[in-house]
């Protein structure tokens, strides 16, 4: 790694991750976080200035361990994510446990161990979260919980580490042309047209707005619809 400032980025092997790991390579040195080592050391070979890191997320000793190689830091972009279909009644307590592991607590843990690097820079961390943070609707139990979680999380770091320079942004965009939109789609058996959604790089640009604004200004939530 250079001089340049430092992004973690997770889920990074795709989609929203992948993009806005590009995006912000532009101004940052990227560490590519993820489960898939082969699909991240492919996408670090295009970017100029980044590098796997390759970490089970919801595996705390893992991460624990995994950290211990990140001496500084000035941006982490939570982007990881899981979407598990199903009205209340069908919903098994497994599921509901998968969803908020990855979605909520592998979040918090990985944003705890890293606070002294993002202290020091006075840093920003980007949570990715979505409209279901906002507006629940049936069947997305589980999910809407986890993100409205999320957001609340959001809001209780950035009035504690207000005071240590360290911004939070929450961002809750519409529904994006992913693989986990496809999986989601085909679940609630409709047919798949992207042209309905955003792309990853509609939110990835919102992003990077709120990483690259000026010291006076905090962009504290971002929502971005389809047009």
């Amino acid at each position: 790694m250079s001089e340049r400032p430092i992004a973690l980025v997770t889920g990074a092997s795709r989609g929203i991750g992948a993009a806005t790991a590009r995006a912000l390579s532009e101004t940052h040195d990227v560490l590519l976080g993820g489960r898939d080592g082969e699909a991240l050391r492919e996408l670090a070979a295009e970017i100029d200035g980044a590098r796997p890191w390759p970490v089970e997320l919801t595996d705390p000793d893992a991460v624990a361990a995994a950290v211990r190689d990140v001496d500084r830091l000035n941006v982490l972009v939570h982007s990881a994510g899981l979407v598990e279909l199903g009205a209340v009644s069908d919903v098994s307590v497994d599921s509901w446990r998968r969803t908020f592991e990855l979605n909520l607590f592998a979040v918090t843990e990985l944003t705890r161990l890293l606070l002294p690097e993002l202290r020091a820079a006075s840093g920003h961390v980007v949570l990715i979260n979505s409209g279901s943070g906002l507006n629940a609707k049936p069947n997305w139990g589980s999910y809407a919980a986890s993100k409205f979680a999320l957001r609340a999380f959001a809001d209780v770091l950035r009035a504690e580490e207000a005071a240590n320079g360290v911004r939070v942004t929450s961002v809750f965009p519409g529904r994006v042309d992913t693989d986990m939109q496809r999986g989601v789609v085909a679940a609630e058996g409709g047919e798949y047209r992207p042209e309905r959604f955003l792309t990853p790089e509609s939110v990835a640009g919102p992003v990077c707005t709120a990483v690259r604004a000026t010291g006076d200004a905090h962009l504290t939530e971002l929502v971005v619809r389809p047009s």
